[in-house]
């Protein structure tokens, strides 16, 4: 007996939640709009490796009978990616035209969930890059974790530049360069609407 109840609560807390992975995969998720949220990359040049990053991101999703169905948006103007050099930053803006095309943008079209715990799953966020005037049809590589009334997505995947036709990568006749790949890191937290 001493070991039959702790099993059987056990058990039962385990049904609860759905058993590994079924809480954050099969339950309804709600409407919600980004709370905050980090967009960094890491830049290879002749001169040394560099970060950009900014914490200027906004967006929204579209909550679904379950993850899967899930859709939504995330983007951050250009001008806002810092590099730590101000040359630098200014001919990124000009490489990006940020002028012209003000704003990197993700459209999310779905997500497949790939297994996880009852509140951390492992996923394939669907959908279209839009950079530099182009749009890509991408599947990024993530987590979506649950934590109560708020979801936190992660994604880290390699761009080629040129696939966004991003050029003026090469100053000073080719001495100096950027390298065309790139490795990005995206960190965002949405807060669920109440009610929804």
């Amino acid at each position: 007996m001493r070991i039959i109840r702790p099993l059987l609560v056990l058990l039962a807390g385990h049904a609860l939640v759905g058993g590994p992975g079924l809480s954050a995969q099969g339950r309804p998720l709600p409407n919600g709009r980004l709370e905050s949220g980090t967009l960094k990359f890491d830049g290879h040049a002749t001169v040394g490796d560099f970060v950009g990053a900014t914490e200027t991101v906004s967006g929204q999703i579209t909550g679904g009978g379950d993850i899967s169905a899930v859709r939504g948006w995330v983007e951050a103007p250009v001008q806002t990616l810092k590099t730590g050099n101000g040359k630098r930053d200014k001919d990124l803006n000009k490489s990006l035209e940020s002028g012209k095309f003000p704003n990197l943008r993700f459209e999310l079209s779905g997500i497949t969930p790939r297994g996880g715990t009852a509140d951390s799953v492992a996923a394939v966020l669907h959908g279209a890059l839009i950079i530099h005037g182009v749009t890509r049809k991408v599947d990024l590589p993530g987590t979506v974790q649950i934590q109560g009334p708020k979801a936190r997505v992660r994604t880290d995947f390699p761009l080629k530049l040129s696939d966004y036709r991003i050029g003026g990568l090469s100053k000073m006749l080719g001495v100096l360069k950027m390298y065309n790949d790139i490795e990005v890191h995206v960190d965002l937290v949405f807060a669920f609407d109440k009610g929804t």
